[in-house]
This record gives C-alpha cells, structure tokens and sequence, in this order.
C-alpha cells in the first residue's frame, strides 16, 4: 500500500481545483475521515477513497449544473411573464385613457346639444308669452250693443286672429313640452356618463394601488 503514490487532502483539493474544506467535508459525508492512513503528521487517501471522492465531487457539480440550469430556465419563464404582464398594463392603460376622452367628448356633445335646446325653450317661451298677453288683449274687447257693419266685420276679424293666436299656443306649448322631455332624458344620459366614467376611474385607481 506504501508503494502508491498516496494524496494529502490538500494535493487531491489542489489537483481537482476545489479548496481543501471541501475535500474535508466529502470525506466526512463519505464517512471516510476515520479510515485514512496517516504518514507523519498528515492523513492520505487510498486510490478506492480518492476515486470515491472524486465521484461524488463530479456528482455534486452535475447536480448544481442541473440546478443552475432548471433555475436559469425558471428565471427566464418569470420574465417572460413580467413583460407580458407590463404589456397587458400599458395596452389596458391606453384603452381606459381612450374610453375616458370618448365619455369627456360625449359628455360635452350633450352638454352643448342641452345649452341649445335650453336657450331655443327659452325663446320661445318669451315668444308664447307675446301671444297670451295679444290673446289677452283681445278677450278684453266688447262687442258693441248696436254694431255697424264695418265693426262687426273687424270683430270678426279679431276672433279669426284669436283662434288663430290659440292654435299657435297650443302648438308652442305642445312643442315646449317635447323639448322638456328631450331636455330631462338629456340630462339623465349625461349623469349615466359621467357616473360611469367616475367608477371606470375609480377601478382604475384600485387596479393600481
């Protein structure tokens, strides 16, 4: 046995390129520590210890190796899946800030179309108001006890005038009452626009939090 060229754990450590705390530690897993034979004051390996040794120092890189690389594999697939993830933000993002503009474009259509009507309402109130005080005037006058001629044809005239001023009220006040309903339904579109921009902006807000 004396004749092979025994190995100190430092010359195996050196010759494997590993340090010599590791070659320690294999031994000791190997439980090969209370086996080795001491030639002055260090301990040798045996040809069957190194070889043992060896083996589980090749074993223990392939394993590492194997580790790295399933690691490096897991790290790749999770970035993969960030970046998809960054993407599906930012697209998410662009559509909510383009769904936001569309319901601010609306809300000012509608709030312009109101502006109109409300002002076209208010003329011709203004307008009716014109009629019912002629209507008024005319509704003061007296037919004469003794009318001539002449002043029962004007009278006439004026009753043919007032029951046209009444059509035209009535046709007014029909009118003002369609563009009140548009007006009301208007107004109630743009409340649900602006109540659901309101909780879009409020998920949004949540979402990022």
């Amino acid at each position: 046995m004396m004749s092979e060229k025994l190995k100190t754990i430092k010359e195996l450590a050196d010759e494997l390129g590993v340090s010599k705390s590791y070659v320690d530690k294999i031994i000791r897993i190997l439980k090969l520590h209370t086996k080795l034979d001491k030639v002055g004051n260090k301990y040798v390996i045996s040809k069957k210890q190194e070889k043992s040794i060896i083996t589980r120092i090749e074993n223990s890189k392939s394993t590492t190796e194997t580790h790295t690389e399933s690691t490096t594999q897991s790290h790749t697939k999770v970035d993969a899946e960030v970046d998809f993830l960054k993407e599906e933000i930012a697209y998410l993002k662009s559509n909510h800030d383009k769904q936001l503009t569309n319901k601010d474009k609306q809300i000012e259509t509608l709030s312009n179309l109101l502006d109109q009507q409300q002002r076209l309402a208010l003329q011709d109130k203004k307008l009716l108001e014109e009629y019912k005080a002629e209507i008024n005037d005319l509704k003061a006058l007296k037919m004469p006890s003794e009318d001539t001629k002449e002043e029962q044809s004007n009278y006439r005239s004026l009753e043919k005038e007032k029951d046209f001023v009444q059509t035209i009220q009535e046709s007014y006040e029909s009118e003002i009452k369609v563009l009140n309903q548009k007006l009301a339904e208007q107004e109630e579109q743009i409340q649900e626009i602006q109540k659901e921009k309101e909780t879009k902006e409020k998920k949004w807000f949540q979402f990022w939090k």
